[in-house]
Order: C-alpha cells, then sequence, then structure tokens
C-alpha cells in the first residue's frame, strides 16, 4: 500500500498524506516502514473557544467619589450584621468559580482523547509508540517527532468514546454544580444587600430624628430627600449588581491564573504581559473622568431641590409669572447633569472597549505561542486548548471588574453623601437621669437667655421673663424681631446660647425632650395635615383617644359642624395638603388636634394670619376654648386677635422693649402703640 492509498483510504484525513496531513504521514509510516514527506507538517489551527458563563455588563449612572477606600470601608462594614450569609455566599462563589474553571481542563484531556485515538487507530498494533516516534525522527521530522511524543497513544486502538463520554458528562454535571451554586449565591448575596440597605434606612430615619432643627434650615428639602431615597437606592443597586460580580470575577481571576500556571507557565507569563497594561489604561481613563463624576450626584441633589420647590409651590409660580424663569433653571441644572452624565459615561465607557482590544492581543499572542509549543511537543493540543479557554477568562473578568469600578464608585459616592448625612452633629443628647415633672401647671420662666443663630451675630440678649400658669401671653413685633425664635428655644429646637428656661421650676435642659413636648402644643400658621381621615388627623397627637373624645374636641374647636356636611363624616380623606378641605377648616383641624393633647402649653403661631373674617371668628372662638386654663403663647401681627391677652411683649431686634396689657400699652403710646395705630388707620383706609 503506497502512502496515497493509505491516505485515500482513508477518508476522514481528507486523502492529505502528500500534503502533510499527520495522519497521513503516520499511516506512510505504518504501512512501508519508510517515511517520504513532501513537506513539514502544519499544526492544526485552533478555533477560538469562547469562556463559561456569561458576562453581564453593567450600565447606569456613575459617580466618583472623592475619598473612595475609607468610604468603602466604611459601607461593606454596614454588611457585617450578615456576616453569617455573606460568609455562606462567599463559599458558594468559591465553589461556582472552582468548579467552573475546572471544566476547560476537563475538555482538553477529552480533545487529547479523540485526538490520540484518532491517531492511534492508524498505528498497527505490532508497532510502540517509541518505534514511530524514531522513525518520524530518523526521516529528519523531529518537530512531528517531538508532538507525537507527547501525545498519548495506544497503537491499533482507536477513540475511547467511553472515556471520552464519561469526562463529556463529568464537565456537565460540573458546570450544573457550578450554575447552581451560583445561583444560590446571587440569591443570599441579594439577602445581604437589602437586609443591609434595610438596615441603613433605618440609620437615616432615626438620624432625622435627632437632628436638629437648624440642620433642616441650612439644607433644601429636596437635597435631604434626594440622599434618603436616590442615594440610598443607588447604593442598593450598586452592591446588588457588583458584589457578586465582582466576587465572582476576582474568584475566576485567582481560580485560571492557578491553572494557567499548572498547564504552562511561559503562557502564563505572556497572558500576564497585558495585565498591568491594562491597570494602567483603566486607571488613567479613571482619572480624566473624575470631574465629572463628582459633579453628577451633586447636580442631581440640586435638580430635586429645584423640582420640590416648584412642585408645591406651583401656585405661586403662576401667580407671579415665574414659570419661564423656572423653566430655565430647570433647564440649566438640567443640561448641567446631561453634561456631567455624558460626559461621565462617554469617558468611562472607553474602558470596556480599551480592555477587549487588551484581551484580544493577549488571546493572540496565546495562539501563537501555544500552537508553536504543541508543534515542539512542549505541550498537547488539549492542553492549549484549555489554556485559550483560560485566557478567555481570564480577561473577560478583568474586563468586567474594570467596567463596573466606575458602578461600584458610583454607590461608594452615594455612600458618602448619605454618611454626611449620619455625621451631622445631633442636637444635644437627653441626659442621662432626666427630670420629671407629673402634672405640670404651666409656669415658664426665661432667666437671662441669650440665643444667636451665627457666633458673631447676636439675636436675643439677656432676656427674662416670667408666665404664670393660665396666663396668655402675646407677642408681636416686626419680622426678624425674634417672637418664633423664642418658642423655638421654649420648645428646644434650638438651645439657648446662655442662661436658662425652667418649666415649673425646672430647668428645660435637665428634661427629655420628648417629655417637654408632651406638655406643648403648637398651632402653626402653616398647617400640616397628612393622608388619612380627619379622624386621624385630629387623634395625631394623641394614639389612644376615642371616637367620643375626637368629636368632643370637634365640637369645642367648631369643627363638628363642617365635618357633618361632608359625606364621609370623620372618615373623609384628605391628603397632606388638605386640598379636601378649606385653608381655614385646615387649620381648625390643627385645633382641635391641639385641643385634644391638652398640653400645659399652647403656642399660637399667626394662626388665623390667612383665613377670612368670619373664619378667623371661628378661630378665635376655638382657641379661646383651647386656652382655658393652659399657659399659652401666641404670635401675632393683627393686634385686634391679641387684646384680651394677659401680657403683651413687645420684641424688636431681639429685645422685650414693651410690655403690659393692651390698654397699658396703648396709654403708654410706645411701640405698641404705634403699631396699632398703623394697623388701625389701614383697617380704615381699606374701608374707606
Amino acid at each position: 500500500m503506497t502512502p496515497s492509498e493509505a491516505g485515500g483510504g482513508n477518508p476522514g484525513l481528507g486523502g492529505q498524506a502528500e500534503k502533510g496531513g499527520i495522519s497521513g504521514k503516520v499511516n506512510a509510516v505504518a504501512s512501508n516502514g519508510q517515511v517520504s514527506l513532501g513537506e513539514r507538517a502544519t499544526p492544526p489551527r485552533l478555533a477560538p473557544v469562547r469562556g463559561f458563563g456569561p458576562a453581564r455588563m453593567m450600565g447606569g449612572p456613575v459617580d466618583k467619589s472623592l475619598d473612595f477606600w475609607p468610604s468603602a470601608r466604611r459601607l461593606l462594614l454596614e454588611l457585617v450584621p450578615e456576616r453569617m450569609l455573606a460568609s455562606a455566599a462567599l463559599l458558594l462563589g468559591v465553589l461556582s468559580v472552582g468548579l467552573s474553571v475546572l471544566g476547560p481542563r476537563l475538555l482538553g484531556d477529552a480533545t487529547n482523547l479523540i485526538f490520540g485515538g484518532y491517531i492511534s487507530k492508524r498505528i498497527p498494533a505490532h508497532m510502540t509508540k517509541a518505534q514511530i516516534v524514531a522513525q518520524v525522527r530518523h526521516q529528519g521530522h523531529g518537530t512531528l517527532a517531538d508532538m507525537l511524543k507527547a501525545m498519548h497513544l495506544v497503537p491499533g486502538q482507536g477513540i475511547d468514546f467511553d472515556h471520552v463520554g464519561r469526562l463529556l458528562l463529568l464537565v456537565l454535571v460540573i458546570y450544573l454544580a457550578s450554575s447552581v451554586s451560583s445561583l444560590f449565591q446571587g440569591r443570599l448575596t441579594a439577602v445581604v444587600v437589602q437586609r443591609s440597605v434595610f438596615g441603613l434606612r433605618g440609620q437615616v430615619q432615626a438620624k432625622l430624628s435627632r437632628l436638629p432643627l437648624s440642620y433642616f434650615d441650612g439644607q433644601p428639602r429636596g437635597e435631604i430627600l434626594s440622599r434618603v431615597t436616590n442615594d440610598i437606592d443607588n447604593i442598593a443597586q450598586s452592591l446588588q449588581q457588583t458584589l457578586s460580580q465582582v466576587l465572582s470575577s476576582l474568584l475566576t481571576i485567582v481560580g485560571v491564573m492557578t491553572m494557567m500556571v499548572l498547564i504552562s507557565p511561559l503562557l502564563a507569563v505572556i497572558a500576564l504581559v497585558t495585565v498591568p497594561l491594562s491597570v494602567v489604561v483603566a486607571t488613567q481613563i479613571g482619572k480624566r473622568s473624575q470631574p465629572n463624576f463628582v459633579k453628577q450626584w451633586a447636580t442631581t441633589g440640586e435638580l430635586n431641590g429645584h423640582i420640590e420647590e416648584m412642585y408645591t409651590g406651583h401656585a405661586l409660580v403662576k401667580v407671579f409669572g415665574r414659570r419661564q424663569q423656572a423653566e430655565r433653571v430647570f433647564a440649566d441644572h438640567n443640561q448641567s447633569l446631561f453634561n456631567s452624565s455624558f460626559k461621565a459615561q462617554f469617558i468611562s465607557g472607553i474602558i470596556q472597549p480599551a480592555m477587549g482590544f487588551l484581551g484580544n492581543l493577549n488571546y493572540v499572542l496565546v495562539a501563537v505561542v501555544g500552537g508553536l509549543l504543541v508543534a515542539n511537543g512542549q505541550l498537547s493540543l488539549g492542553a492549549v486548548q484549555a489554556f485559550i479557554q483560560y485566557s478567555r477568562q481570564f480577561t473577560q473578568p478583568i474586563s468586567q471588574v474594570a467596567s463596573m469600578a466606575n458602578l461600584l464608585q458610583s454607590g461608594v459616592a452615594s455612600a458618602e453623601r448619605v454618611f454626611a448625612l449620619l455625621d451631622a452633629v445631633e442636637q444635644s443628647a437627653d441626659p442621662l437621669l432626666p427630670a420629671t415633672i407629673a402634672e405640670a401647671s404651666g409656669r415658664v420662666a426665661f432667666e437671662h437667655v441669650s440665643f444667636r443663630y451665627a457666633p458673631d451675630i447676636p439675636l436675643i440678649e439677656d432676656l427674662s421673663l416670667v408666665v404664670s400658669p393660665g396666663e396668655t401671653v402675646a407677642i408681636v413685633g416686626p419680622t426678624g424681631a425674634g417672637k418664633t425664635t423664642l418658642v423655638n428655644l421654649l420648645m428646644r429646637f434650638y438651645e439657648v446660647s446662655s442662661g436658662k428656661i425652667t418649666l415649673d421650676g425646672v430647668d428645660i435642659s435637665s428634661m427629655r425632650r420628648e417629655d417637654l413636648r408632651s406638655k406643648t402644643g403648637m398651632v402653626l400658621q402653616d398647617t400640616w395635615l397628612f393622608t388619612g381621615t380627619i379622624a386621624d388627623n385630629i387623634a395625631y397627637g394623641s394614639p389612644g383617644a376615642t371616637r367620643a373624645q375626637i368629636e368632643i374636641a370637634a365640637q369645642a374647636t367648631h369643627v363638628d359642624h363642617f365635618v357633618r356636611t361632608l359625606p364621609e363624616g370623620y372618615e373623609t380623606v384628605i391628603d397632606e395638603e388638605g386640598s379636601s378641605v378649606s385653608a381655614g377648616e385646615r387649620q381648625l383641624i390643627t385645633i382641635a388636634r391641639a385641643f385634644l393633647a391638652e398640653p400645659a402649653i399652647l403656642i399660637l403661631d399667626e394662626a388665623t394670619s390667612s383665613v377670612d373674617t368670619r373664619t378667623e371668628l371661628l378661630i378665635q372662638r376655638a382657641m379661646s376654648a383651647l386656652r382655658a386654663g393652659r399657659t399659652s403663647f401666641v404670635i401675632a401681627h393683627r393686634l385686634s386677635t391679641i387684646r384680651d391677652a394677659d401680657l403683651i411683649l413687645v420684641m424688636e431686634g431681639g429685645r422685650i422693649v414693651e410690655r403690659g396689657t393692651h390698654a397699658q400699652l396703648l396709654q403708654a403710646g410706645g411701640p405698641y402703640a404705634h403699631l396699632y395705630a398703623d394697623q388701625f388707620s389701614q383697617a380704615v383706609a381699606d374701608v374707606g
């Protein structure tokens, strides 16, 4: 049998003996003991093999933190309470990655079995592997001899399909187990993240209750809401998307690198050549995009603050014709957010294609050098196949980590904003052994009280005042005189700079704020009602109140009359803006709420400033019933509403410049008399 006949008799070899086919050359040796090869053997070309497992590319808004590592460390500490579940997720991740990394090596062994069996079948059983290798080398084809020497050959035996089948079944089981482990790891990671974010929201809510009023006065509501909602949601999304994937990617890098070193240290070094370059590229791109990352979430907070203001004040915006200006401001904020977001996305988006290019460069180097090693007999075909799979798995997680870095930075940047809120200076703590008042009579004393919002700008200086139980004290004066500040100090919304305030002889700073405020009721100019029934709103300050007590309070404050006219009565549902009832009716509901709470001290701050005359009379009657037997502080601009006050204080520049009854102050002819005359003359002018 000639070599050509050997090649032709084996159509599986494509009749390529004369053209250098490996099996043709082996058949030639086996048939006549002579090797006459027209050209050198060419190593078989290996098709690219994609790594196992899908690559989930992350997208979304990104930001760059100002102090990444300390903030990231603090964010990870939020996961500590769930460390048991986190440890279980880590173990499942190790198991999943370990199994997936084992797969390509087994597939390489299967390839070696198939290729070796295919060649072995063409070697006569009477020849040994050593004989055919020696014969090929004698003919001057040392490279081919080295390749055959490295192969597992059993002369005369074909492909061991049983062994191959067992290997493939084992690979199937391994990949299935890896997928199941990954599934449970993702589930546990989701539980860990959501529980941690749940706890973080609880921390923020508790923090908000401990912050002083000055914090809220100095922060736009939209900005605070953005931190409490948008930023925490972004933290949850970033952790959910990155923790599992980053963990899997890092474990994959370690596992794959180990397998590559075991297969071929030389190829492993070649595969690592592009890693430092990848790090440099990712770092440089990240630095260039940093200013836009920093600006993105800050601009988001500004935009939210503007939208919140324009929405809550949309009526005033329309009344004063400021719609176009509001739209321009919105457009400016929106454009700024667009610019920063676009630049951040565009610049950070360069990372992925750059990593892809470097990964392909790595693939080419490994394929070329691996082919040469196979040709020289230093590696088997299956080993190179496995290594190429590992090289793809190696570059893939590096690209994933690079692409997720910006998402992680976005979450850390949001975490910084939330941590800034959590680190805000809190109001002073309540005393460990607080003073208590069983039944407050309502005697209030200001003793040499001084207060200033800014250290260098005095507001209230050395103010002293004593209010007897059951007295009604009216506070009047121009805007900015310190009227509302005075009652804020009494409620401990702010702490006095010096001096002290006492309730029934007890320094209020020695009491728990909750105890102090439980003895105080407030009716403000800006009414606040929450979404719920009228009955629920009246009982807001008295959770255990019965329906009978609610109706008694409503009757005493003239609420019952208009409630009875509503189809649902006390079960009428109103929203937080109270749009289903009038402004005067909203005010009456807040007065009924204070009446039901039965406070020892009552504070009325411009409670009738925005209602009509008839409703004002109803409110006055309701407040008279409310003030009966209680120490009351009434802040009013309409002096006609405080003529029956036991004491009227006239404040200017944080000082009490006059005090006395309505008649006494008119007779004195001082600032109060001038204010009263101005209002009276204005009223006469309006009537005229």
